[in-house]
Formats: C-alpha cells, structure tokens, sequence
C-alpha cells in the first residue's frame, strides 16, 4: 500500500472502554487528530461504544443490582413502613431490557462525544504493526487498511480467564457476562471466585431468589480489603443468604440432566455440588492475544501485560498502553480512564501524573465496601505507628431513618503525625463517601482536619466525621 493511500492522525487509540474513550475524547479536545478503533458489537451487530465496563461489566451490574435491591425490599422491608404490596413477581426479561436500555444510553452519549469532537470511530478489530502504523481489520469484513498516527494508544482491556476445570459452555456453566444476561433466576447457583466481580453477581441473584453458594480457593476472604472490613463483609453477607465457602478449590465441573456437578476440594476433604448454573468469576486477563504483530516487538511478559514505565509508555516510541492491560494498578475503571486523560495530556506536552496511591477501590455490593490508602494488616507489618478511629453507620440519623444501619467507617492516621494512611467504610452508599476521604487524603489532610470539617447533619458522611472524632487525643 502506497503512502499516499494510508489515512494519518495524531492520535490512533485502540479500544473504546472506560480508558480508551477518556484517551481519545481528552486528545480531541486538546486540538490532536484521534481516531478510535473499536470492536465491540451488541446482538444485532451494531457498534456499541463503552468496552466491558459498560457492556457486560461495572454498569451492567449495578444496574441490576438496584432492580434486585428493589424486589427484595418489596417483599421484605415494606411492612416497617406502612405499606402493603401482594402478589410480587419477577420479570427477568423486563428487568434485562431496563439494563440494556441504560447501556445503550451510555454507549451512544459515548459515540455523540465522539460525534462532537471529531473522531474517527473505526469498528474493527486493529493490530499494531509498528510503532506508527496499525491494521484494521473491519467487522463487516470489508477490505483490510492500515492507518497511521505519531502517537499511537493500546486500551483493550481484559477479558475473564478461563478454567480447564470448568469449561464455559455458556449454558450450565457460564462466564461473567453470561451471568448478567440469564432470562430466568437459577433455583440454585454456584459462583467460582469470592473476589469483587463474584460478589457483586452473587448480590444480584441471591436477592432474586437464587440460593447462592461461592467457592473460594483462598482461605482468607477479600484480601485486598481491610480485614476488619472484610470480616464484617463476611458476617453481613452471611446473614443476607450468600454461603461463602473458603479454601474451596474446584477441581471439576461437568454437567449432566440439565444440572452442573461441581467437584471442590477443602481442609475436609473433596465434596460434589449439584446446581443450576455455575458461574466461572476467577480474575480477568489483559486482551493482548493478536494485538501486535510479532515484528512490532511489544514487549509483554509472561502474563500477557504490557509493559510500560511509570508514564505508561511501552517499549516502542510514541506507543502507550492504559488500563488493565498493564500492571500499574488495579483492574478498576477509574484507574483507565485517568491513565487515559494522563497519556492524553502527556501527548499534548501536558504532565498530570496519576497517584496510584490513592485510588479509591470499590465493591459494588450491597452494603457497598470502598476504601483508600493502606489497610491496618498492612501497616501493621510494615511497622508504621497508627491509630484507628471507627464508627458504625447506625449510629447517624440518616442511616437509621434509611432502614441502613449496617456498616461502619474506619480511619487509620499516623500516630506521630496525625496524617491520614487508610480509611475504609462498608455500608450502603461507600463508593460515594469515599471521595472526600480520597480529597482529604489527596491535599494531605490529618484526621484533626477531618474532625474540624464541618459536615451536614444528619447524613451518612457524619459516619466519617464520626470516626475522626473518635481519633482525637489519641496517641
């Protein structure tokens, strides 16, 4: 193909999730020529802008999950209000057609910012070919081009690992977002995994019925989070239904009269479980598979990621890698999208680093856990002096009057300096507290600060004054 029948821009930004998108909208408005590659297409075929976060991820379930939240405070909550309500029922394809509704709201305010600024939104699937120029290879299977930029973005994303002992089938055993497509509650379901993705399905289908049984090869539960967080989590969930069984490692799945027989072994021994639908939720993995031709020399490692220095760069000049296909930081949305405004900016001779070290995390259960900076187990092993601060969400008016009393906020602060290191809350509405706790800690607030912050009463972030209070004078 002859130079002048290759298309240029500035900017060539590979996948249009939460990182991609952020990327490409970001280097638009930053006066660069950008175009978007994409492959993402919904039933029918059409493009449908927004990555795993939107589609079949974050959003898809949390829009799912107030349905359920919704269903069961129906049938279980009403009556302390005053208020009847009979003969309740489920409508599973109704409630799926809401989620996809609000999907493809998303997906198209997605393709109007593009639309606004300009870019060139490719659907096809690309490969990197060097480090200026990218092949494209279109879903309608129309003829294969190549474009070029001088910058060129690799935001992909990642995609559910896959277990030789439990092979999809996508019927009796199914993946993620399989799970969040179902046309008909299981009577009893099992999940693989008892991380963040395996909670928050088990949160949706246990409140629609489904008995719902998690195995976990970990003998811990949630280890990522504060174990005092983590074991009030355990306590919350057990008693909402959800059966959590730790050092659980699945050795086979097979199905058979329309059931799935899941095999597992533990401290007593291997065990059979006969349920409906098994669903596999064990991690995720970067989708760099046939990204880059191998004379493009992307450096990866063993895993698959791509590396990249702390400026997100690759190995090949003017080619940057974001979100979950580098091991920057988590797998969490946010994380994406401000590498991608950061790489954007970067391009445009702009330099806003991203400070890892404050990324909120959250689960979007039910009560929801967010927290930022480290644990206690954590600093505790590291040696730091600290003191804790906690205070339970039933003690505020607003959780109470909410019918919400279950959860609590912990802070941790340095026991010297009074600066903040951690603080974690489990309860309802965490991942939307959590951000003050994220600004205080970003402009180096002390827990005093927080204290004399003076908070609106009576609401639910009363639960982070609360704790701070209960900090002072202590040594």
């Amino acid at each position: 193909m002859s130079k002048k029948q290759v298309k240029s821009f500035d900017v060539i930004v590979i996948g249009a999730g939460p990182a991609g998108y952020s990327s490409a909208i970001r280097c638009a408005q930053l006066g660069l020529k950008t175009a978007c590659i994409d492959n993402w297409h919904d039933e029918e075929g059409q493009s449908s802008l927004g990555g795993t976060y939107l589609n079949a991820g974050c959003v898809a379930s949390i829009a799912l999950l107030e349905s359920a939240k919704i269903y069961q405070s129906i049938n279980h909550n009403l009556k302390e209000h005053g208020i009847q309500a009979e003969a309740v029922s489920v409508d599973i394809a109704l409630m799926m057609q809401r989620k996809n509704n609000i999907i493809d709201a998303l997906s198209r305010q997605i393709a109007d910012s593009f639309a606004h600024y300009k870019i060139d939104c490719i659907q096809a699937e690309a490969k990197l070919l060097n480090e200026r120029r990218v092949e494209i290879t279109p879903t309608d299977h129309s003829a294969v081009s190549i474009i070029e930029a001088k910058h060129i973005v690799l935001a992909t994303g990642s995609s559910p690992v896959d277990l030789s002992c439990a092979p999809i089938d996508n019927e009796f055993i199914i993946d993620t977002a399989m799970a969040l497509n179902l046309d008909a509650v299981p009577k009893r379901l099992a999940i693989i995994g008892a991380g963040i993705i395996g909670l928050e399905l088990a949160g949706i289908w246990n409140r629609l019925g489904a008995e719902t049984i998690l195995l976990e090869a970990q003998e811990s539960f949630l280890g990522l989070a504060d174990q005092q967080i983590a074991r009030e989590a355990y306590r919350i969930y057990t008693e909402q239904g959800l059966e959590l069984r730790l050092g659980a490692r699945v050795i086979s799945a097979k199905k058979g009269s329309k059931k799935v027989t899941v095999e597992y072994q533990d401290s007593e021994g291997t065990h059979a479980l006969r349920v409906d639908k098994l669903i596999v939720a064990s991690g995720r993995k970067p989708n760099t598979e046939n990204l880059a031709a191998a004379e493009a020399n992307l450096l990866l490692d063993e895993n698959g990621y791509v590396h990249v220095d702390e400026n997100c760069r690759t190995t090949l000049p003017g080619v940057y890698a974001i979100g979950d296909l580098t091991l920057l930081g988590p797998m969490i949305a946010h994380k994406g999208i401000e590498e991608g405004l950061f790489v954007a900016e970067q391009i445009a001779g702009l330099h806003n680093p991203v400070n890892y070290d404050l990324l909120p995390s959250v689960v979007f259960t039910d009560p929801e856990i967010a927290w930022v900076g480290q644990t206690e187990q954590a600093l505790r092993a590291m040696g730091e002096p600290i003191k804790i601060g906690t205070f339970p969400l039933k003690a505020t008016a607003r959780a109470q009057a909410m019918g919400q009393t279950e959860g609590m906020v912990k802070i941790i602060a340095h026991a010297e300096t009074d600066a903040l290191l951690g603080i974690h809350i489990i309860g309802t509405q965490a991942s939307e507290m959590i951000a003050e706790a994220v600004l205080a800690m970003e402009f180096s607030a002390s827990s005093e600060d927080l204290a004399r912050t003076i908070h609106a009463h009576p609401t639910l972030a009363k639960a982070l004054h609360g704790a701070a209070l209960t900090l002072k004078n202590k040594k």
